[in-house]
């Protein structure tokens, strides 16, 4: 991709909303961890919001982030077809399936199916505490992606 015109880093434009942003953000992660939810899984999240909003530069750091923390190469590689593998728990998979509906709001919404299948197996910490990291990973994706933040070598 080439850029033709010059983005704003909207980080550096306005760096007090991005603050408050991150401020959020390491929030939200307090919030999942508290709520039980594995550090694994969260960066799992991360990974599977990025790819569903075509996000590369998320998607380098949150990959090289969860190897750091011991995540199988495996499940990172089969994370677009997590419902057709074995590699995820009941758990993983509810948080997966409503981190997608979040994401894909603009599909039709969180259907009450999706949400009733997660509340089925996640506490209502759980709940929350997904739809909290998918909507600030969702955030981060738009300001990398409009700002264009470079991804190479």
């Amino acid at each position: 991709m080439t850029a033709t015109t010059h983005r704003l880093y909207l980080d550096k434009q306005h760096p007090s909303a991005y603050k408050a942003l991150v401020a959020l953000s390491t929030e939200v992660q307090r919030i999942a961890t508290a709520a039980g939810l594995d550090p694994l899984l969260i960066e799992l999240l991360k990974i599977r919001i990025s790819q569903i909003n075509g996000c590369a530069f998320c998607l380098r750091l949150h990959t090289r982030d969860a190897l750091k923390k011991g995540e199988n190469p495996d499940r990172i590689a089969v994370l677009p077809g997590w419902e057709e593998t074995g590699y995820f728990s009941d758990l993983d998979r509810a948080a997966l399936r409503l981190s997608e509906a979040v994401t894909r709001v603009s599909d039709g919404h969180v259907s009450d199916e999706d949400y009733d299948a997660a509340a089925a197996i996640l506490s209502p910490d759980q709940v929350s505490a997904v739809i909290w990291l998918t909507t600030v990973m969702n955030a981060f994706n738009r300001i990398a992606i409009s700002s264009r933040y470079p991804v190479k070598d």
